[in-house]
């Protein structure tokens, strides 16, 4: 098993380039199957959930090209199968978004029960409702089977605002008969990447950034080429990483709409940055200081849908506040188990109680200490590693897949500017 191997504190330095959004990538790769036309994506993560897509996309029946690191050309002019398999299936949650061009193609989709990180009680209601809104049948038993003779446009109200529940919908309607509207539907930036792609190969979606999508199904999709967006996550996460190392980097192609939430929040604990045409830069040497809202104690971190400050950044913001001079709440509202890592925090030498599931208070500035830890999930991991880059001394994170499944090459690129990230392989783990 592989693990990372971290020599601490370490100081970083220069310009960080960040990569395309998982979280775009692979509701587009799904998207592709709308069209028989080939579609040349460009800034694709090189990360496992894509991988994992990518595989699906080629047993579906899919041709795809790989020309060069981070492009794709799909062509899924044929289908082979309408039977997601179940290995793959059930590794990543967003294999479900292959059952709407599945249904329009195929008339069928049979879907494994999904897989993903394991943060919390996660519903896949929304999914089915916006289906089902437009004409298909679901029925359950040890996997999912779809069936729809015809997706006929429709109103499709979602009782949550789930990305994927909003992606499925999107995609669907797409290609549906007449005119589809979606309520509560989410709007975060990577669905607005989506729905931007659609446009761009003969989609009609308006709507587009807001709770309130209005899409008129189109007969076909023809073919295209699109680049995916930044990571907004992974430049948070960086974000995040140099304040607390007191370190001064640039990151360039970023959309500045993007991040005016996460500069709010991150304000609230004395991180400041600011932007320049498309870059960010992070100063050195902040002054890290808890400010606590108008007629408050304490300031109150919480993660909300978009608009609101994203969830994937509850971990990271986690381990920014060991380091801020003050006392800090965080309040995760979305998943019940996101907090689960922070018992390794503690581990680090980090001040905080958990009151419950989705609460921690944090008290800082905490000298962090070297530890041997495995990560849980996606953010937790990419949390640890940055906490381990403030110990003083080696420490060593296990089950780093689930960081590579989020952030690509992390160690390589991180150590271009500084950091000291050994990747090892440990046979006996």
């Amino acid at each position: 098993m592989e693990y990372f191997r971290v020599k601490g504190p370490t100081k970083i330095k220069g310009t960080f380039i960040p990569n395309g959004s998982k979280n775009a990538a692979l509701p587009i790769i799904a998207a592709c199957f709308l069209t028989d036309q080939p579609i040349h994506l460009v800034n694709v993560p090189e990360i496992e959930d894509v991988k994992v897509m990518i595989e699906i996309a080629k047993m579906l029946g899919a041709k795809v090209e790989h020309p060069a690191t981070h492009e794709y050309i799909i062509e899924a002019k044929e289908i082979k199968t309408s039977v997601i398999d179940p290995k793959l299936g059930g590794l990543i949650r967003t294999a479900m978004l292959f059952a709407p061009a599945l249904l329009l193609r195929t008339g069928k989709a049979v879907l494994p029960k999904p897989g993903g990180d394991s943060i919390g009680r996660r519903r896949i209601d929304t999914h089915f409702q916006a289906l089902t809104s437009l004409g298909a049948q679901v029925k359950v038993d040890s996997s999912f089977e779809i069936e729809a003779k015809k997706l006929k446009g429709s109103y499709i109200y979602l009782d949550e605002a789930s990305v994927t529940g909003t992606e499925n919908a999107i995609l669907a309607a797409a290609c549906a008969e007449g005119i589809s509207i979606i309520y509560n539907a989410a709007c975060e930036p990577h669905v607005q990447d989506l729905c931007n792609f659609l446009n761009s190969i003969g989609a009609q979606i308006e709507g587009i950034g807001t709770n309130k999508i209005t899409i008129t199904g189109v007969k076909n999709l023809k073919g295209g080429n699109w680049k995916i967006i930044s990571d907004h996550i992974e430049v948070g996460s960086i974000i995040g990483l140099a304040a607390i190392t007191h370190s001064e980097v640039t990151i360039p192609d970023i959309c500045p709409e993007h991040y005016h939430i996460i500069k709010m929040f991150y304000n609230k604990l004395g991180v400041d940055f600011k932007f320049e045409h498309n870059s960010i830069i992070v100063p050195s040497h902040q002054e890290l200081v808890a400010h606590a809202d108008i007629g408050e104690g304490i300031p109150v971190i919480t993660d909300m849908i978009w608009p609101g400050f994203p969830s994937d950044l509850t971990s990271i913001t986690v381990v920014m506040a060991t380091q801020v001079n003050g006392t800090v709440l965080i309040f995760e509202k979305l998943f019940d188990s996101r907090l689960f890592f922070t018992d390794k925090l503690v581990a680090c030498g980090a001040k905080l109680v958990l009151c419950d599931p989705h609460r921690v208070v944090i008290s800082g500035p905490t000298k962090m200490n070297p530890v041997t830890v495995t990560s849980p999930d996606i953010r937790a991991g990419m949390a640890l590693l940055i906490a381990t880059m403030l110990a003083d001394g080696e420490s060593k994170i296990y089950n780093i897949r689930q960081i590579d499944r989020g952030y690509e090459r992390i160690d390589e690129r991180l150590n271009k500017i500084g950091a000291n990230i050994i990747r090892e392989d440990d046979q006996c783990q």
